[in-house]
């Protein structure tokens, strides 16, 4: 795979931004030759050129994360996502609202995992 340089830095600088930069740094300082192409795959596609357009405020690009990650009911990368909402705006009640919105279109477990996730990220945010 060809990375775009200017592509991937500024995706590198959208995620760092929204995630963190140590845990973006630990991801990429700790990539192997195996993962690597998927951590070049994410920061230049989906941090670079989906999250870099225009078309949406972060805030809402987290509320649609949020929702699609409680769809996919994939816990990892929603305790991800919380913090980067809160980094983009989001407020707890906000949040709330996005899984209790999810309980009803993708159900109910699933919701309820995100819930979970969440107040995991909470308690952590609330000891820093």
């Amino acid at each position: 795979m060809t990375v775009n340089k200017e592509m991937f830095e500024k995706g590198l600088e959208i995620r760092k931004s929204v995630l963190g930069a140590e845990y973006v740094e630990n991801s990429i300082n700790n990539a192997t030759d195996f993962n690597m192409p998927m951590q070049e795959l994410v920061t230049e596609y989906c941090w670079g050129e989906v999250w870099g357009r225009p078309g949406l405020e972060r805030k809402t690009r987290s509320i649609i994360n949020l929702a699609m990650i409680t769809a996919l009911n994939r816990p990892h990368e929603l305790k991800l996502h919380v913090r980067g909402a809160i980094n983009n705006g989001l407020t707890r009640d906000e949040i709330k609202e996005v899984f209790l919105q999810t309980a009803i279109y993708c159900g109910v477990p699933a919701a309820i995992d995100s819930f979970r996730s969440a107040k995991e990220v909470f308690d952590e945010m609330d000891k820093e």
